[in-house]
């Protein structure tokens, strides 16, 4: 049985907490790691919202959220009864200055327990709020702050936002969450680039001929049509969570596994990227807006239809991106970065392809092996290499994939992305999380995109839900003679 660290006694206060993001992955996340004995119940979990719901009938609608979203733990009614004996409800609109925060205050007179807030609200209200807690002393030194992304729509909403948090907590106290740092794949690419010298010794241009990133979605917009409409594939899913991942991938060694030293490493990515000036966004960027097709053998709708609109939207729901890293360990291996909805298949991957042989031997050599890291579903590795073809006439070789399933080599429970990233802002451990730096970086490699898009230099491109996406984006890789994974495949 996997040993636990016990937490000391915390108040972990949400606020937003009629949300989809508390119901469907906060609180089920709470829930799993109490029933790992992470925490007891000494623990409190204070939710906070407009809405006037008695502490009860929140807990009702908390029970009923958690059977759907965290069954198989929810199951045992002896658990979840003492869960829910910890979480509790103070109605609260945190924006209006005659609001009576006596209550939170009674809730939080012990100043020296950890103290987390939670803000699942519009980045909009993150200062605001933070200004709230400290104009009624509710900021102690115990006390840590969570944003939840987008930090803001852009590099000047997004200095606004850490400039109005940063005049009330340290930058050491402010965790900004970015779930993909949480998924076990992604953390995984520390181990197996700095655990393993051989591969690490491969992990440059001299060996790698090109990457691929790809976060691939199959449903649409779904109940988040409002936002997203107003947020699109770049902001989404590229400023932030896309580049984390190559940022991980990419990054140096780091002196030590602090958060500090993974993520001066990491920025050195973010600002050794090739900048996208307009005529580099005409060749290396394309952008998509899926339409009606078939996924799974339904039809499914265009975006429009998906939003409710009975008008054309300019909002990309797909994105690929050619770049490189100037750096000497990078610079000759091009990177592309793709992500979109309604989409042929559900994947998060990245594809590492080897460089050919300079003088190949073989008569028939198959195309360079490669290796494919599978972060979501089916987490694990594929390493495709040539092989003698036992079967075949004279000597002749092909391509054969040695394979790893988490699932099948380790025997633990899997934890959610949220259940590590917010018993992490508990402990104070902010190594998975982003600081300032890196957030108002990103922002700034992306913000020339965004901009050559609003001046009308990347048509938006259509592609039926069901596919890959436009089909411009073929020939992106294959300027460099490359093709996407599952052209690989076929």
């Amino acid at each position: 049985m996997a040993h636990v660290n016990l937490i000391d006694p915390f108040d972990f206060i949400i606020f937003g907490a009629t949300g989809d993001l508390t119901m469907r992955k906060l609180l089920p996340a709470f829930l799993r790691r109490f029933h790992a004995g992470e925490f007891t119940q000494d623990a409190r979990i204070i939710c906070i919202a407009r809405s006037a719901h008695t502490p009860d009938k929140f807990r009702q609608q908390v029970r009923q959220a958690l059977k759907e979203f965290a069954a198989d733990t929810a199951k045992d009614t002896t658990l979840l009864d003492q869960f829910l004996s910890i979480v509790t409800y103070v109605a609260l609109d945190a924006t209006k200055p005659d609001s009576n925060w006596d209550e939170l205050k009674d809730a939080l007179k012990d100043q020296a327990r950890t103290r987390v807030y939670y803000l699942a609200t519009a980045p909009a209200l993150y200062a605001p709020l933070c200004a709230a807690l400290a104009e009624h002393k509710l900021i102690t030194r115990a006390t840590r702050v969570v944003l939840e992304k987008p930090i803001g729509v852009s590099l000047k909403t997004a200095t606004q936002i850490n400039d109005g948090v940063g005049r009330f907590f340290p930058e050491e106290s402010i965790y900004r969450i970015d779930h993909y740092l949480g998924k076990e794949g992604v953390q995984n690419l520390l181990a197996l680039r700095f655990a393993n010298p051989a591969l690490e010794k491969l992990w440059s241009s001299d060996a790698i001929a090109h990457v691929q990133i790809t976060a691939a979605e199959t449903v649409g917009v779904g109940s988040r049509g409002a936002y997203y409409d107003e947020s699109g594939a770049m902001r989404d899913m590229v400023q932030n969570h896309l580049l984390q991942v190559l940022c991980m991938l990419a990054m140096d060694d780091p002196a030590s596994l602090s958060a500090d030293d993974l993520r001066n490493e990491k920025l050195k990515v973010l600002n050794a990227l090739r900048p996208m000036t307009p005529d580099m966004v005409r060749q290396n960027v394309i952008r998509g807006q899926y339409t009606a097709g078939r996924i799974e053998n339904k039809d499914v709708p265009g975006y429009a239809e998906d939003l409710g609109h009975d008008r054309a939207t300019n909002t990309e729901t797909f994105v690929a991106i050619r770049t490189k890293i100037r750096t000497s360990r990078w610079g000759n291996t091009p990177f592309y970065l793709r992500t979109g909805k309604r989409m042929a298949a559900k994947t998060t991957e990245i594809v590492l392809q080897f460089r050919p042989q300079v003088w190949p031997i073989f008569t028939n050599t198959p195309s360079p092996g490669r290796l494919v890291i599978r972060i979501a579903p089916d987490e694990g590795l594929s390493l495709v290499l040539a092989s003698k073809d036992p079967g075949a006439g004279g000597f002749r070789v092909r391509n054969a994939a040695l394979n790893m399933s988490y699932e099948n080599q380790f025997t633990m429970e899997y934890q959610d992305s949220y259940e590590r990233l917010l018993l992490d802002a508990v402990r104070g451990n902010p190594a998975l999380f982003i600081r300032r730096d890196e957030v108002e970086a990103s922002w700034r490699w992306v913000e020339p995109i965004l901009s050559s898009w609003r001046q009308g230099l990347s048509p938006l491109e259509p592609y039926p839900a069901g596919s890959w996406g436009p089909a411009s984006t073929r020939a992106l890789l294959a300027r460099d003679g490359a093709m996407w994974h599952e052209d690989m495949l076929t």
